[in-house]
């Protein structure tokens, strides 16, 4: 069985089982459980209603002098696939690992960037977060790149890999935050390549905010203002990864991480630094 049939199965069966999974207490929401659960768009509280997402709907809420995120999983969820069907657990469960981490001295500074839970429940399908007063990110400039490798570098370094870093999972407050985790599962980042363990090679952090976002950026560039305009935006993207990536493998290295776990970084870094000094053009268009 793969890791990701092993996550999967297990997934299920806590999904079978009737068990709870919360985080924080209803005792620190600015409203009542009940007013909570009982939420609905033309509630005095909501604000505005985000009715599009596949497995749960967002409502922006005014409480305590202050705005809100509350996340409710739709039931049935609309994606029928086992991560689909697990993605409100999956995030629950993510929520309390990073809010425990973010609370440690180590980590709290590197983990800025990840939104705060205040309360969560998987079985009343619930996520109670303050309010991100962002942007949705259009154009990626240094500042942008640098904040988010560093935060993809602290999750890869503590077992967190996101799969799906998509623009509509990353806000821009002055700082960018990432707040969606239905599809970040965990792995073991000093003999795993990912959450499917050695199996999937070619999907690293870097690549997954690639495919999933930034080469969408750089078309974009190339129709507006030409092939040079898109390079130039790679290149300053590449040149972020690959120190976010030296600096990785030195961390990783550091713990004791595994010659398979080294070799396969040192692949991605040495094709990286060849195409900075020898031209991107073929990079650019092998990747996209």
């Amino acid at each position: 069985m793969t890791p990701q049939q092993q996550r999967r199965q297990s997934q299920l069966a806590f999904a079978a089982s009737g068990a709870e999974l919360a985080v924080g207490s209803p005792a620190d929401c600015p409203l009542p459980l009940d007013q909570l659960l009982a939420t609905r768009p033309d509630s005095p509280w909501v604000r505005r209603h985000f009715a599009g997402g596949l497995t749960a709907e967002v409502y922006q809420l005014e409480a305590g002098g202050r705005l809100w995120t509350l996340k409710r999983a739709r039931t049935p969820c609309k994606v029928r696939n086992p991560d689909g069907q697990t993605s409100f657990l999956n995030e629950v469960q993510r929520r309390g690992e990073l809010q425990a981490l973010k609370r440690q001295a180590d980590w709290g500074e590197a983990l800025a960037g990840i939104v705060e839970t205040r309360y969560a429940s998987y079985r009343q399908g619930l996520l109670l977060s303050p309010w991100i007063a962002g942007e949705a990110i259009d154009e990626w400039d240094e500042r942008r790149l640098l904040q988010l490798f560093d935060s993809l570098r602290a999750l890869l370094q503590l077992g967190f890999f996101e799969w799906d870093l998509c623009p509509g999972n990353l806000l821009d407050d002055g700082r960018i935050r990432l707040f969606d985790f239905g599809y970040m599962y965990r792995f073991e980042p000093l003999h795993s390549f990912n959450s499917n363990g050695l199996l999937s090679p070619q999907h690293h952090g870097a690549e997954r905010f690639e495919t999933r976002c930034y080469y969408a950026h750089l078309l974009r560039l190339e129709h507006r203002r030409g092939q040079s305009a898109a390079l130039a935006a790679l290149e300053l993207e590449k040149r972020i990864a690959l120190d976010c990536y030296q600096r990785l493998h030195r961390e990783l290295s550091t713990r004791g991480a595994s010659a398979t776990v080294l070799a396969w970084l040192d692949g991605i870094i040495d094709q990286w630094r060849t195409a900075l000094r020898d031209g991107l053009d073929g990079l650019y268009l092998r990747e996209a």
